[in-house]
């Protein structure tokens, strides 16, 4: 037996594993280095730049592969990892609606030293492998494996026609869970590419579309493919699949596509992948008026569209667009964060609405890709900050006091603390339409009304002030007893503990 479990939505249970899995970062790396990956690392470093800190604070990356595995039909998904790491990632991704198991083979020091781990994962893959059930086997190294030096690469290619697809996504080599989903992504359009490149292969069950189409790349609301759509439809052209796709087929029918269109601008791996097909890739997005124009303009001369075209397709949409931000006004100072990418797509859709946007904040990396929303943006004095920390968005929030915040759960949760109005990035706004006229009112009423709490969270806070925070926070008969002496022998005890592995590292 190969030692595969199936960590099911109700039935997520650790196993005794995981020893090394606490190290730091720079252990980790250097241990991954050693084993032979020095290449992999190498290539996210350039991929995924890290900021100036060591990185956006971030639930473990590894999810965002996942969640773009487990949301494809026919694939199987496979984690090798800690105990802890593939509890918590199935637990989450089951919290986001995750309806299918997660294979898990589980490892020991044995087995990891031994390389008895590689073969317990390619016995889980040989016993997966069923042509009836899957398309493809996702095999993602975690951490420790990927610090240890499973090869992966060694896996077969495919197995009873099955294809199987290995990926390292360690939280020391991939900045944020957006980006690991690109590292799938870009793994998956390689191995779709070079089936092409080998012979004919399967259309898509819906058929060729009649039309030249768009790949677009990048997870987004459903109505916004359709309303894309719509919008190319005057140039002659169609929306094409969505990457990260539902499934294998529609890998083949996006690397068609002679034009890519990079909504979300992370993906780099994935844009390799594409260029590399000989296939042309736009940045930006058709969100406002603005944004709109010069996206179909951009389009539409990558497909040599004639310029009469082109202006018939604008024409057709302008009028709209501009009609839906004036019947929907955004009155009020806003600071924008999150960690998905279309941050500073939002804040342009913001801004043409006539909000103040004063800054931007984004856990991704600057990209050629989001190169004309940055420009767009400081032209109107918006300070826009990459790899932007959690510090750094807080900061952002506190200087410049404004009526809303979006951002991520601890920037809300300092929000309030503030009795500031403040709505979280992820689900209630980028889980809305941003594109063409649908995209141009969709913001406006949810923002207008948690700006309207305002003098709520102010009497919230007045009604609360008083009652302390932190170690004081309640409500106390006598003094709190802080005994700070505690607090200060406990963090001797982690200072020299810093200094002993400190020491270990230079021996």
């Amino acid at each position: 037996m190969s030692g595969l479990r199936h960590v099911a939505p109700e039935a997520a249970v650790p196993s005794l594993d995981g020893q090394g899995c606490h190290a730091g970062a720079d252990q980790m790396a250097a241990a991954a280095r050693a084993a032979g990956n020095t290449e992999l690392l190498n290539r996210y470093a350039k991929d995924y730049p890290q900021g100036p800190h060591d990185k956006p604070q971030s639930m473990c990356p590894a999810f965002g592969s996942l969640r773009v595995g487990l949301r494809m039909r026919r694939v199987a998904t496979v984690l090798s990892g800690s105990a802890c790491c593939v509890y918590g990632l199935t637990f989450v991704s089951h919290f986001y609606g995750a309806r299918r198991s997660v294979g898990y083979v589980p490892f020991n020091s044995e087995s990891l030293v031994t390389g008895k781990l590689f073969e317990d994962i390619r016995d889980a893959v040989h016993e997966l492998a069923d042509p009836a059930r899957y398309d493809a086997v996702v095999v993602t190294n975690l951490c420790v494996p990927t610090a240890s030096g499973v090869p992966l690469r060694l896996l077969p290619k495919e197995i009873n026609g099955v294809r199987i697809v290995g990926i390292d996504v360690p939280g020391f080599g991939v900045p944020t869970h957006a980006e690991a989903k690109d590292v799938l992504a870009g793994a998956m359009l390689d191995y779709a590419r070079a089936e092409v490149a080998a012979g004919p292969v399967a259309a898509p069950t819906t058929g060729r579309s009649d039309r030249p189409a768009v790949a677009l790349l990048g997870e987004m609301f459903p109505a916004d493919p359709m309303m894309i759509g719509a919008m190319l439809a005057p140039m002659g052209l169609a929306a094409g699949p969505v990457v990260p796709c539902r499934a294998w087929r529609e890998l083949y029918a996006a690397l068609d596509c002679k034009v890519v269109a990079a909504i979300h601008p992370f993906y780099t791996a994935a844009v390799r992948s594409f260029e590399a097909a000989g296939r042309s890739v736009v940045g930006s997005a058709p969100v406002g008026y603005e944004g709109t124009m010069d996206w179909l303009s951009s389009v539409g001369q990558a497909y040599d569209v004639t310029a009469e075209k082109i202006a018939a397709a604008q024409n057709a949409f302008g009028a709209s667009i501009r009609a839906a931000l004036a019947a929907n006004p955004i009155r009020g100072r806003i600071t924008l964060s999150g960690y998905e990418g279309s941050e500073l797509l939002v804040a342009r859709l913001l801004i043409e609405s006539g909000a103040e946007v004063p800054y931007v904040g984004t856990a991704c990396a600057r990209s050629a890709w989001s190169e004309a929303d940055r420009a767009w943006l400081a032209a109107r004095g918006v300070a826009v900050k990459f790899r932007a920390s959690l510090e750094d968005d807080c900061a952002a929030m506190a200087g410049f006091a404004p009526d809303l915040a979006i951002g991520t759960t601890p920037v809300v949760q300092k929000a309030k603390e503030l009795g500031i109005p403040a709505l979280y990035f992820t689900n209630l706004i980028s889980a809305r339409p941003l594109m063409g006229p649908a995209g141009a009112g969709s913001l406006a009423q949810v923002i207008t009304a948690a700006m309207g709490n305002k003098s709520r969270m102010a009497g919230m806070k007045a009604f609360f002030e008083g009652v302390g925070k932190d170690d004081t926070s309640g409500i106390w008969e006598g003094a709190p007893n802080l005994r700070p002496d505690f607090r200060a022998a406990h963090q001797k005890k982690l200072d020299k503990l810093a200094r002993a592995a400190k020491a270990e590292e230079m021996i």
